[in-house]
C-alpha cells in the first residue's frame, strides 16, 4: 500500500464537504481496513418548507392519506421520494 496523504484539518463541515467533492478518499484512507458500522437511531436531517397548494388538491391529498392511515405530510414525502427515485 502506498503512503497515505495527510488528512487536512477543516474549520467547518462546509469546508470539509467542498474538499471531498473535489478529492478522492483513496489517497487519504486505507479502505481495506474499514469496518461496517450502523447508526440505528440516526435520523436524516430535515428542513421545514412552505408550500402553497390549491385547497382542492390539499383536500384530495388528505383524503388519500386518511385512506392509508398516515399523516398527509408523510404521504407527500413518500410520493416525492418515489417520483425522484
Amino acid at each position: 500500500m502506498p503512503k497515505l496523504k495527510q488528512m487536512p484539518k477543516f474549520r467547518s463541515e462546509g469546508e470539509e464537504r467542498k474538499f471531498w467533492e473535489a478529492h478522492d478518499t483513496t489517497g487519504y484512507l486505507d479502505w481495506s481496513t474499514a469496518q461496517r458500522v450502523r447508526f440505528p437511531n440516526l435520523k436524516p436531517s430535515t428542513q421545514a418548507i412552505s408550500l402553497r397548494l390549491p385547497l382542492s388538491l390539499l383536500e384530495r391529498i388528505k383524503i388519500e392519506a386518511n385512506k392509508r392511515d398516515v399523516p398527509y405530510q408523510s404521504l407527500i414525502k413518500t410520493w416525492l421520494a418515489e417520483k425522484l427515485g
